[in-house]
């Protein structure tokens, strides 16, 4: 049931940033289902390991290689797909609580918390960068393959 609710949220999430930030009609469905299926892969890998960097790599991996097909698909700017999706995998609460620790003059709980924030952070840069090196790799075959497509239908 768990997978459900990540899937529906994670979908409702990413769609409701895609609204916010004014994204096309045309980039929310696929930007809804790339955010929910990385969010499925981010809950599945936190059952198997207590470590907050392979679910966020992983996860910005999905983003990044699913985003950068959905863009071709819908013939948008990558950025449009992956800014909405990458939404719940920021560490909002772990930078909040970190901030209320440090205005509470815990000093030491706060600086673990900033650590994990930047941990978070470096591990979707990561995810996205690995993402990037295979996209490039697999995806401009399928480009020129759309663009012969498309060619072929205007005449």
């Amino acid at each position: 049931m768990e997978i459900v609710y990540g899937f529906i949220f994670g979908f409702l999430s990413s769609v409701g940033f895609g609204i916010i930030t004014n994204n096309p009609r045309r980039t929310l469905v696929p930007a809804g289902l790339v955010g929910a299926l990385a969010w499925i892969v981010y809950i599945v890998i936190t059952w198997f390991t207590d470590s907050l960097i392979m679910p966020n790599v992983l996860g910005a991996i999905v983003i990044g290689i699913l985003g950068n097909l959905c863009a071709i698909l819908v013939r948008s700017p990558v950025n449009i797909i992956y800014v909405p999706c990458l939404v719940s995998l920021v560490p909002g609460a772990i930078i909040y609580d970190s901030m209320k620790n440090f205005t509470l003059g815990k000093d030491m709980l706060a600086a673990s918390g900033f650590i994990k924030a930047l941990t978070v952070g470096m591990s979707l840069a990561v995810g996205f960068i690995i993402a990037e090196a295979i996209s490039n790799k697999i995806y401009p075959s399928l480009k020129r393959y759309i663009n012969k497509k498309s060619d072929q239908k205007q005449f």
